[in-house]
């Protein structure tokens, strides 16, 4: 789905576009595809935001973040936290994707290969330091509960994958 596609007023962009996720400084919640909808109704702007996975400590800290961003923009706010339809890596824009990489994590690859990488049927995760897809799983578990941890055998650097979810 694209900010297009969403239910998200114009002026409302640029202020959750500063709003960035807390365990991904480099991605912003826009960019991270959590924001639902966000409207102005009368003197308050409503927000749905859903997590990325059920219990994401994350969420709390995103939604105090977004009240004040808000609120320093002159907005009174009062944000939701949705868990229907269960967000998706699909949801990343490619720009949140590109920030991924940038950052040292590999972006979510689509289902049917993820499911091959995490099992260590092939090698498909792209490192993010070097490009090579010569990389192994080390852990099924990364830096948070979202992420997988990879090695590259090329350069030998170690790396989070974001694990895809749909």
């Amino acid at each position: 789905m694209t900010i297009t596609e969403l239910h998200i007023d114009h002026e409302l962009i640029p202020i959750l576009e500063q709003v960035f996720d807390p365990e991904i400084p480099v991605l912003s919640i826009m960019d991270m595809g959590v924001v639902r909808s966000a409207v102005i109704e009368g003197d308050v702007v409503k927000v749905q935001i859903t997590p990325t996975y059920s219990g994401c400590p994350a969420m709390d800290v995103i939604a105090d973040d977004i009240k004040t961003a808000l609120k320093k923009a002159g907005y009174q706010s009062d944000v939701e936290l949705i868990l229907s339809p269960a967000w998706t890596t699909d949801w990343i824009t490619p720009k949140g994707r590109q920030a991924l990489e940038r950052y040292g994590i590999a972006a979510p690859l689509d289902a049917h290969a993820d499911k091959e990488a995490l099992l260590g049927n092939k090698k498909v995760v792209k490192c993010p330091q070097c490009g090579s897809t010569n990389t192994r799983l080390v852990s099924q578990f990364g830096s948070t509960a979202c992420k997988a941890q990879f090695k590259c055998e090329d350069c030998q650097e170690p790396f989070d994958y974001f694990k895809c979810l749909k």
